[in-house]
């Protein structure tokens, strides 16, 4: 691990909290494009331990209606890469507002990645405060051969995921070579698409968490509301929401009154 990885807000974050770590997904530009400081600092005044914000792309085959509709939308509003990091550029100076603090995660694809520049990528995301990324479409030992060297000297960690369907040498793999957390899919399926905890999903939160991995593990896919996440952290370091938010956002408004009262839906 480089000197870089040991001070990242998620790892550090980890060795201070190990239970109960909620993870908010909200996708950049939406509902409207300027509104993506103001719900990331409403996310960390409500108490969330980690933010994710998505990257919107066009073909965000992962992700189910409603994060693709979300997506769309930021698209539409003229959200990129550029205008992202743009926004974040001071959130950590706290010149236009108080200072965030919590780790930040960008969620997203590959290809945006690539286009924009990976080494490019990694440096403007240590230049705005972002402390890793989930890439779902970036296979592990490709990251490792082209991209990790880059990654580790801008210390950016890479997010890995794993499935119900991911063998225990792939897992055992991937445990070894990450660093912060592992994503644990709770289910072989899209975001936003899974209704409570099934028998066959406990069965597979059981199996992972009695391989007494390295790394702590945050469930994603079907966490929305206060069963959910009680039941995921029962089995791993916490839980992360996503589509459950986004619609909160449609329905409810960006305000910190209305964000604080999502996240003590999903806490209380």
């Amino acid at each position: 691990m480089t000197q870089e990885l040991t001070q990242n807000r998620i790892t550090d974050l980890f060795t201070r909290k190990s239970e109960r770590l909620l993870n908010v997904y909200f996708t950049a530009g939406f509902p409207a494009l300027n509104d993506t400081v103001s719900i990331l600092r409403g996310l960390q005044a409500a108490g969330v331990d980690i933010v994710e914000i998505g990257m919107p792309y066009s073909d965000p085959v992962a992700d189910g209606e409603t994060i693709q509709q979300s997506n769309e939308k930021a698209l539409e509003n003229g959200m990129s890469l550029k205008t992202l990091f743009a926004q974040l550029a001071d959130c950590r100076k706290g010149t236009d507002g108080d200072p965030v603090t919590v780790p930040i995660l960008l969620m997203g694809y590959i290809n945006p990645v690539l286009q924009y520049g990976v080494e490019k990528f990694c440096q403007k995301c240590q230049e705005v405060g972002v402390d890793g990324v989930i890439l779902p479409d970036l296979p592990l030992d490709l990251f490792l051969d082209d991209y990790a060297p880059i990654f580790n000297e801008y210390g950016i960690l890479n997010v890995n995921l794993i499935t119900p369907q991911t063998s225990e040498a792939r897992i055992r793999h991937i445990d070894k070579e990450s660093d912060g957390f592992i994503y644990m899919v709770s289910s072989a399926s899209i975001t936003g698409s899974v209704k409570g905890v099934s028998d066959t999903m406990q069965a597979y939160f059981e199996r992972i968490a009695a391989m007494n991995l390295r790394n702590p593990r945050l469930i994603g896919f079907g966490i929305n509301n206060h069963e959910t996440f009680d039941t995921a952290s029962n089995y791993a370091n916490g839980a992360i929401v996503g589509s459950a938010f986004i619609r909160h956002l449609s329905e409810k408004g960006t305000s910190a009154e209305s964000i604080q009262a999502f996240v003590q839906t999903i806490r209380a």
